[in-house]
């Protein structure tokens, strides 16, 4: 038995952030209808990251809504949204990701909802919070992103803001709307009492940043100052950052500079033996060893530094990553497949519980595909 298991969830959500926290809870058991407006759904459905098609539509829906049921309403309509709201009576957890002020014109904000149903968990996700200038402001990955300061940790120093090449603020706020609702449901099971639960894009990506912000306030503001070459952190000392070798890159994570020349024959760096100048001369210590590691192999390297106990590794792409042993054991991939029996390949929850991954062979729905179906159960 997976733990939500009979847990009810109404998803109101589209694009990526609140649909990732509601894949989790389908992951953890739950069971997600997504509510999707008729023609055209959630918008996700034809958000391309690339030409890729999947059965029709985007492949990024097809990853973040794989295990969930489709529901079609326009919450705009007296008797679609009765519908709706006679689902909600009896769901455990409601989710949505509108704008603030979006939700309160539809007529599902938590005050409205909890009337219905007075032990629902609320769980919801903006952009920039229910406050301030910034509340009306699109919650979109780059431009959260962007606003938060994360854009100058990461690349070289005079190279401008480097963005991550992931939506990587839509997953964090995802799983962070994920913890609430989990700790919402344990309270519930102990006072009976519903709650509110709500997270939003720029908090959670400045929460990821915690170790840095957290540095800022206590050295006295000063400026972030990237590598000059060879990055992998604005903050940390030489050898921390990524090398090219003769035949790819080594990446080399924190390590003492003296013991790196020692076992690397690389005389210079046997000079750097007190720990303030891995920082105060970081560049020119990375050069050194940028210039050294790039006249042999990864391989050569890897079979001095491993034995060493050194913190070191190849960097591999995807097609290198797919075919190595330490990948294929971890059984990352599953096929789903979609009612007409479309079958794709995406990744697994990468949870485990009592020694079991938490797995489900159910693709993403067809739009509405399930309509009919939850009116005979739920509403009619």
């Amino acid at each position: 038995m997976k733990p939500l298991q009979d847990l009810l969830v109404i998803d109101l959500s589209q694009f990526l952030s609140a649909p990732s926290a509601t894949l989790r809870m389908a992951d953890l058991g739950a069971r997600v209808i997504k509510v999707e407006r008729p023609i055209t759904g959630d918008i996700c459905r034809q958000l391309y990251v690339s030409n890729v098609i999947l059965n029709g539509e985007s492949s990024i829906f097809r990853a973040i809504n794989r295990n969930k049921e489709s529901f079609l309403a326009d919450l705009k309509d007296i008797t679609d949204k009765e519908r709706v709201l006679k689902l909600i009576a009896k769901a455990d957890i409601l989710v949505h990701n509108f704008r603030p002020g979006v939700i309160e014109r539809l007529g599902f904000d938590y005050d409205t909802i909890k009337k219905i149903n007075p032990n629902i968990i609320y769980g919801s996700i903006s952009g920039y919070g229910e406050e301030g200038r910034w509340r009306p402001k699109p919650g979109q990955d780059l431009l959260a992103q962007s606003l938060s300061g994360v854009t100058w940790l990461s690349g070289i120093e005079g190279n401008g803001p480097t963005p991550i090449g992931l939506a990587l603020v839509d997953i964090l706020s995802g799983a962070h709307l994920v913890q609430g609702i989990l700790a919402a449901l344990v309270k519930r099971s102990k006072t009976g009492e519903g709650s509110k639960v709500s997270a939003n894009m720029l908090e959670s990506v400045l929460d990821f940043q915690f170790e840095s912000i957290t540095t800022f306030y206590h050295d006295g503001g000063q400026p972030i100052v990237r590598p000059k070459n060879n990055s992998a952190h604005a903050f940390l000392g030489a050898p921390y950052g990524i090398y090219k070798t003769q035949n790819g890159f080594l990446v080399l994570a924190m390590g003492s500079i003296p013991v790196l020349g020692e076992l690397l024959g690389c005389e210079p760096l046997k000079a750097y033996t007190e720990v303030p100048e891995w920082f105060t001369k970081r560049d020119e210590i990375k050069q050194i060893l940028a210039d050294h590691l790039s006249t042999g192999t990864s391989e050569k390297w890897l079979s001095i530094l491993e034995p060493a106990d050194i913190w070191c590794a190849k960097v591999m792409d995807w097609d290198t990553l797919f075919s190595e042993e330490g990948f294929k054991v971890l059984d990352m991939i599953q096929t789903v497949t979609m009612s007409d029996g479309f079958e794709y390949k995406t990744t697994r929850c990468p949870i485990k519980i009592d020694g079991e991954y938490l797995t489900s062979p159910v693709g993403s729905p067809k739009l509405g595909e399930n309509t009919e179906s939850i009116i005979k159960e739920f509403i009619d």
